[in-house]
C-alpha cells in the first residue's frame, strides 16, 4: 500500500489535562484526562448526550475550552492555529448531510484544504493523495461515482479517506458505524484497526461495546460527562460496569473462534 508511507515515524501524543467542556452558560462535563498513545485505538463507550460530541469537538479546538488544557506533543493547543490543528487531527462525524452533486473523489480532496495556501487549487500530488486513500480504504472503484448517490457504508468509508487525506497524526471519529449495516460495520472497523497498525491514533465512539472488543486498545467510559473509568476493554468492560454506564443488566462472556484459535469477548443483554 503506497499510502502507509505518509506515516511513518510519524508520532504525535494527545493528552488532556482536567478538561471542562460545553457551551457558554453550560458545562457538560468536567475533569477530563486521558493520555492518547501513538498508534492506539481509544474507544469512548457512554449513553446518548454524555457529552461525547461535545467532548470531541473541543479536542478539535471548535469549541472553546472551559477549564483545563489540551496537549499535543506537550505543547498546548491554545497556542496551535487552526491550520496547524487541522493537520495534526483529522475528524470524522457523527453524520454528513450533502446537498451537492460532488464526485467521490471531489469529497476526498476537500481534505487537502489544509495544505493548501489561501486561493489556492489542488494540484496533481493532492489528487494523487486522494486517490491513494480510496485505494487504501478499498472504494477506488467509486472514485468518480455521486457521493450522494453511493450507500450508507461507501458514503462513511469516503469521509473516513477525507480525514486520512489530511495526512493526520491522529484521527477522531464519532460513532462511525451509526446507520451502517453489520456488514458495513465490520468494514469499518476492520480498516480502523488497519490505520491503527499503520501508526496514526485513533478515537472513536460508540455505542455497542462488541465494537471496543473488536477494534479498541483502551476504553473509557464516559456517564453525565464524566470520565468513571480508563482501561483495557477485558479488564473494564465488565457486567457490573456496562449495568452502570447503560442502566442494563448485560453478561460478558468469552466465545471460542476454532479456525482462530482465539477468544473472543461479547456482550449480551439480559433485559
Amino acid at each position: 500500500m503506497v499510502v502507509v508511507s505518509l506515516w511513518e515515524d510519524l508520532e504525535l501524543s494527545l493528552r488532556l489535562d482536567e478538561v471542562a467542556f460545553g457551551y457558554p452558560g453550560h458545562t457538560v462535563g468536567a475533569a477530563a484526562s486521558f493520555e492518547l498513545h501513538s498508534g492506539e485505538v481509544l474507544c469512548f463507550l457512554g449513553p446518548n448526550g454524555c457529552g461525547k460530541t461535545t467532548l470531541f469537538k473541543t479536542i478539535l479546538g471548535l469549541i472553546d475550552l472551559q477549564a483545563g488544557a489540551v496537549y499535543l506533543d506537550d505543547r498546548s493547543t491554545s497556542s496551535c492555529s487552526q491550520m496547524h490543528l487541522a493537520r495534526a487531527i483529522a475528524y470524522v462525524p457523527q453524520q454528513h448531510d450533502a446537498y451537492f452533486p460532488f464526485t467521490v473523489l471531489e469529497v476526498v480532496m476537500m481534505g487537502r484544504s489544509p495544505h493548501l495556501g489561501l486561493f489556492k487549487s489542488p494540484t496533481r500530488h493532492d489528487e494523487a493523495i486522494a486517490d491513494a486513500m480510496l485505494n487504501q480504504l478499498n472504494i477506488g472503484h467509486l472514485r468518480e461515482e455521486i457521493y450522494t448517490r453511493v450507500s450508507g457504508g461507501e458514503r462513511q468509508l469516503t469521509l473516513i479517506a477525507r480525514a486520512l487525506a489530511q495526512e493526520p497524526r491522529i484521527l477522531i471519529m464519532d460513532e462511525p458505524t451509526t446507520n451502517l449495516d453489520f456488514g458495513n460495520q465490520i468494514k469499518v472497523l476492520a480498516q480502523i484497526k488497519n490505520l491503527a497498525r499503520q501508526g496514526i491514533s485513533i478515537i472513536i465512539s460508540t455505542h455497542d461495546p462488541d465494537h471496543a472488543f473488536q477494534c479498541a486498545d483502551r476504553v473509557a467510559m464516559l456517564k453525565g460527562g464524566s470520565i468513571i473509568a480508563v482501561g483495557k476493554p477485558a479488564e473494564i468492560l465488565t457486567d457490573d460496569a456496562l449495568q452502570v454506564l447503560y442502566d442494563v443488566r448485560v453478561k460478558v462472556m468469552e466465545v471460542r473462534i476454532p479456525h482462530l484459535h482465539k477468544l473472543r469477548r461479547i456482550c449480551i443483554p439480559l433485559n
